[in-house]
């Protein structure tokens, strides 16, 4: 693909979760069920990234509405705890909800901006992500999220 044919709103589609470092995840979960009354829709250990995560939704939009996703670490040494360390609990990152990653990624580094990895990497519900880096995106973590089409969060 010419690099002029890319239409970002072709595949940048909706913002996919806000991720929130927390150190309990489930006396997270309960927070947000008891005080907004989100439902956990998914839930998984990501070894590689050193995290128990779930993922949450409003009961209006149970499937593929904008989640929020928890993030707790599974030991010190995890990136997780390291936020937490430095920046305590909250607001870790915001992911984009992308139609073909690969192409994505091309175009932004094309354009200059560094991602964390060079290929995409397993995610959430066996999606493909990515990162662009914070000092890139206005001191923003952005996670590219291809979603599996045959699982929803």
């Amino acid at each position: 693909m010419d690099s002029s044919d890319f239409i970002p709103a072709d595949y940048v589609v909706a913002v996919d979760h806000v991720g929130v470092a927390v150190p309990d995840l489930d006396a997270a979960v309960t927070w947000y069920a008891e005080n907004l009354g989100m439902v956990e829709t998914h839930r998984e250990v990501n070894d590689a990234q050193g995290v128990h995560e779930a993922m949450l939704s409003l009961p209006a939009a149970p499937d593929r509405g904008t989640a929020l996703q928890l993030l707790a670490p599974l030991n010190d040494e995890s990136t997780i705890a390291k936020f937490i360390d430095r920046n305590g609990p909250g607001l870790q990152q915001l992911a984009y909800r992308v139609t073909d990653i690969d192409a994505v990624s091309a175009h932004l580094r094309a354009r200059g901006l560094r991602l964390l990895y060079e290929a995409p990497r397993p995610g959430t519900a066996d999606s493909r992500i990515n990162f662009i880096h914070p000092k890139d995106a206005g001191g923003v973590l952005i996670e590219l999220v291809e979603p599996n089409a045959n699982v929803t969060h």
